[in-house]
């Protein structure tokens, strides 16, 4: 990843983790271009498998699991990482929740086991805002994921992939698989839950079914989320679901079998694209890009845009380090949010919530608005004025701007440690 400082003048001038030199307009991402094509094919999988080098994770099984939908879903194993030690009273554990394409390696280097660097290496570690020298921070993969926990990558009882019969999972079935690696870990409270979009949808999940379980949830953080999917969302989805599907290549979820360059990756490539315009800004695509040709390339010739390779180049990455079938059942799971389902609806879900919670937003997010943020804020009982953020990036703002992020993170959680030691 490079300096953003050959970005227009008119955005500030910020490291932006999400994006790397191809998408600047110099010799470097033509450079970037080559590399890639060096790399060969798309993978027909890009999911941790079997035999597959472990890396950081740990595993944990959980057993069998009864699921929203009706089905049953045996032999669940969840991929976590940890870092940090538990302290003598169990107070000082962190749980930390990925977002749709996320992963339990939050921190951390690429190598045996981890295609990518850790996702959120300045939330995470020694000294950092989730300071690991004095929390325990555990992160697991989600279920229906595709870096070791059970998914539809994963093998099923007779010994081939899940594929097609992988189950539909809600964040219900998500948290309630995560309660039991709780309880595997000896963890009997939460000093907070953080996680963001996806992710926070468990964050909400977990603030109600926590307690119901036995395990407290003293504080939680929230960012960039909602209480329910929305029209919009569920809209912006249905259009990366149909870009998969509508891959031949995708075999209707069965496509493990094929040789590496002949998986889905062409309709998993064309969603992502769909999703990270929505991750983006208006401002941004047209400050930064505009209508500036790609370089070399002239629109009127068959050529592209600089947006357009930006776009493609993000769903070029996601078809080297994710899996379709992943793609299509977590996105899914997003479709099925609503905390207050079955609850007396959303304001009456949140209402019994008894956790402290800062909740935290982008003004520019036109995934998941402001006011997304203020009906979570307006019902929990304990929620602190909402946290904006004000950036030019949208969704992503979260992680761009990792510093305010992580100062209103680091805080919260350093109050609430106070708090408790003082009671």
């Amino acid at each position: 990843m490079t300096s953003p400082a050959d970005m227009p003048a008119t955005l500030p001038v910020r490291w932006d983790p999400v994006n790397d030199a191809e998408n600047r307009r110099n010799p470097t991402a033509r450079q970037a271009a080559g590399r890639r094509a060096a790399r060969g094919p798309a993978p027909v999988t890009a999911a941790w498998r079997e035999n597959d080098p472990v890396g950081d994770r740990r595993f944990a099984d959980v057993g069998t699991f009864d699921l929203e939908s009706g089905a049953r879903l045996p032999g669940v194993r969840v991929a976590y990482e940890t870092w940090g030690e538990l302290n003598e009273d169990g107070s000082n554990a962190v749980l930390l929740l990925h977002a749709l394409t996320g992963d339990s390696h939050v921190t951390g280097d690429a190598g045996p086991g981890h295609l990518t660097p850790g996702w959120w290496e300045a939330m995470v570690g020694p000294g950092a805002p989730v300071d690991t020298d004095r929390y325990f921070v555990v992160a697991p993969n989600v279920l229906g994921g595709c870096q070791g926990t059970t998914g539809p990558a994963s093998l099923a009882p007779d010994g081939k992939p899940w594929g097609s019969r992988f189950p539909r999972v809600t964040p219900r079935d998500q948290v309630a698989v995560e309660i039991e690696l709780a309880r595997t870990l000896g963890i009997t409270s939460w000093h907070a839950v953080v996680g963001a979009s996806m992710g926070g949808h468990r964050v909400l999940e977990w603030a109600v079914l926590g307690p119901e379980a036995g395990i407290s949830v003293d504080s939680i953080v929230p960012i960039v989320t909602c209480a329910q999917t929305t029209g919009d969302q569920i809209a912006w989805a249905h259009s990366q679901l149909a870009a998969i599907r509508a891959d031949p290549a995708f075999r209707g979820g069965d496509y493990y079998d094929a040789p590496d360059g002949a998986g889905p990756h062409v309709g998993l490539s064309i969603a992502r694209s769909i999703a990270h315009t929505t991750y983006r800004t208006a401002l941004e695509l047209d400050t930064r890009f505009g209508r500036i040709p790609q370089g070399g390339e002239d629109p009127l010739t068959d050529g592209r845009f600089a947006v357009q390779s930006y776009l493609e180049h993000h769903g070029e990455k996601i078809a080297h380090r994710f899996d379709a079938n992943s793609y299509v059942r977590l996105t899914e799971s997003m479709l099925t949010h609503d905390l207050g389902r079955d609850r007396g609806g959303v304001e009456q879900a949140l209402s019994t919530i008894t956790a402290e919670a800062l909740v935290i937003t982008v003004d520019s997010d036109r995934l998941f608005p402001p006011s997304h943020s203020e009906r979570i804020v307006a019902g929990i009982p304990r929620a602190l004025p909402l946290h904006v953020i004000h950036s030019d990036f949208g969704h992503d703002g979260f992680l761009v701007e990792s510093d305010e992020v992580g100062a209103a993170v680091s805080a919260f959680l350093a109050d609430r440690a106070t708090l408790r030691e003082d009671r």
